[in-house]
């Protein structure tokens, strides 16, 4: 099956088979993800190698952009291949300056559902993630009446499966409620480690949690120590925070983002890493809330 041998194997998420080293396409537009890329043939070439080399989980949103990654998704992958996946995220909208204000009405939503569904050239999302929270922390607060309509739309046969992004417990445990939750899109990372009861809950019911900014929001001494572990495995600091989140939970789906083929290339090879006990040991004890 295609993605066993790549770092993870596989996860189903739903019905679908997901490797779990994905892509992120998020850094396929231009600088500040807007606008259009310096070179939109190396991206199309990214992604192109990306589906050569086994990948079958690819996050985009149609903000990214705004429109432009999902625009050159369908242009480098379409007609796409068999066991490919795309999960795309709505609840956002880019501003004339950049910003990411809110896009959560139900009007809003299901316009971001169909252009989605447009610019990707799909009749039908295999995943929908509600965005909830900010960049990097949920915001409190009811989801009903925001994942209601997109459960609305999944009855329609618009969307597969449903997820969630940025969210904390009582969230996800409100969705549920509503209509099946495949997969959780939170920050987390060797340093910051909030959600990992978060995990563990999600891990026993089979459902999918992927971490975002495998590297962000590190202070210097925590950078620090994960550079030395890294030195001394002769590695990168990115590879041994991947390879790390991969070995955190079975239910764990990564997605790091590139707009290179080589680094997309490192990034395999260094989710590959083997992390012996020692390495583990230090890597645990970088804690952003201890």
């Amino acid at each position: 099956m295609p993605g066993d041998e790549l770092p993870g194997g596989t996860y189903r998420v739903g019905d679908l088979t997901f490797t779990r080293f994905g892509y992120g396409a998020m850094q396929l537009a231009g600088p500040g993800v807007f606008g259009p890329p310096k070179d939109r043939d190396a991206a199309i070439a990214v992604l192109r190698t990306a589906v050569e080399l086994g990948i079958r989980h690819i996050d985009t949103a149609d903000f990214y952009g705004p429109h432009v990654t999902n625009e050159i998704i369908r242009e480098a992958l379409a007609p796409y291949p068999d066991g490919l996946h795309i999960v795309t995220k709505v609840g956002a909208r880019r501003d004339e300056r950049g910003g990411w204000p809110h896009a959560r009405t139900p009007a809003e939503l299901t316009q971001q559902v169909h252009d989605n569904l447009r610019r990707l050239g799909l009749d039908a999302l295999d995943v929908v993630n509600l965005r909830v929270g900010g960049f990097d922390s949920p915001e409190p607060g009811s989801i009903a009446e925001q994942f209601g309509a997109l459960a609305e739309l999944r009855e329609r046969g618009l969307i597969r499966h449903l997820g969630l992004s940025t969210v904390d417990a009582e969230q996800l445990a409100e969705a549920q409620a509503i209509a099946p939750v495949v997969c959780v899109q939170n920050y987390y990372n060797v340093a910051h480690r909030q959600d990992d009861g978060l995990i563990d809950s999600t891990a026993r019911q089979g459902i999918a949690y992927v971490p975002y900014f495998p590297l962000g929001g590190m202070s210097p001494l925590q950078s620090d120590a994960l550079r030395r572990v890294a030195a001394r495995l002769g590695s990168t600091p990115l590879s041994v925070a991947l390879a790390w989140l991969l070995r955190r939970s079975p239910n764990v789906l990564l997605i790091p983002g590139t707009s290179s083929v080589q680094h997309l290339r490192e990034n395999l090879v260094g989710a590959a890493l083997d992390l012996p006990a020692d390495a583990l040991a230090d890597l645990d004890a970088i804690r952003a809330d201890d």
